[in-house]
């Protein structure tokens, strides 16, 4: 749980009000305008109405510069970022030719496989030429290679499940999946946004539980046919690892299933990259259904559910995604094989270790790093995700926009993908930054949260930062 210090609590909700309220001004004469003058739509009902239209209009669109940003290149270390500007106060945004090189904080490139590499792209456009860019079918029809089973068989294998089915898209993994093993009578337990607050609180957890057992389905109070409990292994908003044994031991206690999503965990964390489970020793057969995406760690697309082979060969009769979306690209599928192999050493050399021991080192550098310097950062050691608490809805732009003028390009979070007061910046480190680029990095988001004022904690005593001859910034 975030404890929100009470004076910045109270200037974010100012300042959320001031524009709420001058928002709500620009509105009504909006309507003044709208309804004298003539309108070929008049006495239809707005497409677009709410809070929700409301907020993109009058907020969201005074700061879409900080979001979308447009590159020009692999999203490796470093990448070139398109520049834009506007000529109506950022209701629309104009891409120019020019780019600027700016140190990549943003992209989920976990282990360095997004940008070329020397083992897997040469394989993959091997496979380009012989399978072609897309099968331009489902699975069931003409969509299954030879790749996809060797693909789905490597999958089940990397991650210690019998069997495993793999999709195109990664947000339909969870999408099409859950619907299909969770129908009427069915409870899910799971986090409103996807974060920690009530899962990965164990006793909160069996709370949760023991009401719901006792209380049964509403209405009717009958027993409910079955319970499904969906943690993360690293929480993408918070950066925080799931307590995944406590919780498997509770899940187990009330006979509830446990779905673990490993889409920013898989790869990134444990031994040999083999996630949550791996790193917090649980035995992989204790997780009913393992979720994960290959879009981060992997470099590539899609995402995968792993478990029993029943569970997987009823998935693959009634799936949604499997029957009828066009299967995974064959050079993606390709790319992913090939990421694994490096992460094993099958490839013959030592770089997937290297590349593991790299962002875990990384990690607890640069998290470490921050906090010294009075950041408020949430989550924990050997996560890649990090958390810096911004708040305040005037931050937001400003650190986006001085980052990016001086290179760093990061991402912010805002509501709705976040609660309205804990606005953030959220850094992703990867295995192909060096310690010259974690410095470089360090330097400026040091002085901008000056310039910001996003130093909640004291710092501590100014100091050389390892391996660099550049000079502490004030």
């Amino acid at each position: 749980m975030i404890a929100i210090p009470y004076l910045t609590a109270l200037s974010t909700y100012f300042s959320y009000g001031l524009l709420f309220l001058f928002g709500q001004i620009r509105d009504f004469f909006r309507k003044l305008i709208d309804w004298s003058s003539a309108n070929n739509l008049h006495g239809y009902a707005p497409l677009c109405l709410g809070l929700e239209d409301f907020y993109t209009r009058r907020l969201y669109l005074r700061i879409q510069d900080c979001f979308g940003r447009p590159i020009a290149s692999a999203p490796d270390a470093w990448f070139d970022v398109v520049e834009r500007f506007s000529k109506d106060n950022n209701k629309t945004l104009n891409r120019t030719s020019n780019t600027t090189k700016c140190l990549n904080l943003g992209s989920y490139n976990y282990l360095g496989f997004a940008a070329s590499d020397e083992y897997c792209t040469p394989r993959v456009i091997e496979s380009l030429k012989k399978y072609s860019p897309s099968t331009c079918s489902s699975r069931v029809d003409g969509g299954t290679t030879t790749l996809h089973v060797e693909l789905e068989k490597c999958v089940a294998d990397f991650v210690g499940k019998p069997a495993a089915i793999v999709f195109g898209m990664g947000y339909v993994t969870n999408s099409a999946i859950l619907p299909v093993l969770m129908g009427k009578g069915s409870l899910i337990i799971s986090d409103s946004l996807n974060h920690s607050s009530i899962i990965n609180a164990p006793a909160h957890l069996e709370e949760v539980l023991k009401e719901q057992i006792a209380d049964g389905q509403p209405r009717t109070g009958r027993p409910w046919k079955k319970i499904m409990v969906i943690v993360e292994g690293i929480y993408s908003m918070e950066g925080e690892l799931c307590k995944l044994p406590e919780i498997i031991a509770i899940c187990k206690k009330y006979k509830a299933y446990t779905y673990l999503d490993e889409a920013h965990s898989i790869g990134a964390v444990g031994k040999s990259g083999r996630g949550v489970c791996e790193l917090l020793g649980v035995d992989p057969a204790d997780v009913d259904v393992m979720m994960g995406t290959f879009t981060k760690s992997f470099g590539s697309c899609g995402g995968y559910i792993a478990g029993s082979k029943e569970l997987i060969q009823y998935l693959k009769y009634t799936c949604p995604a499997h029957l009828y979306a066009t299967s995974i690209s064959p050079p993606a599928g390709e790319q992913i094989m090939s990421a694994i192999k490096v992460i094993l050493g099958e490839d013959g050399t030592s770089r997937g270790a290297q590349k593991l021991a790299r962002i875990r080192e990384n990690s607890n550098f640069f998290r470490s790093e921050l906090q010294k310097m009075g950041f408020e950062v949430l989550g924990d050691n050997d996560s890649p995700v990090m958390p810096i608490m911004l708040y305040n809805p005037a931050k937001i732009p400003a650190f986006s926009r001085e980052c990016l003028r001086q290179n760093v390009a990061v991402v912010t979070v805002a509501f709705p993908a976040t609660p309205l007061l804990l606005a953030r910046a959220r850094i992703c480190i990867s295995a192909s930054h060096s310690r010259e680029d974690l410095l470089k990095a360090l330097e400026v988001i040091s002085r901008v949260g000056d310039l910001v004022g996003i130093k909640y904690f004291p710092a501590e005593p100014s100091k050389q930062l390892p391996d660099s001859d550049s000079k502490k910034c004030d």
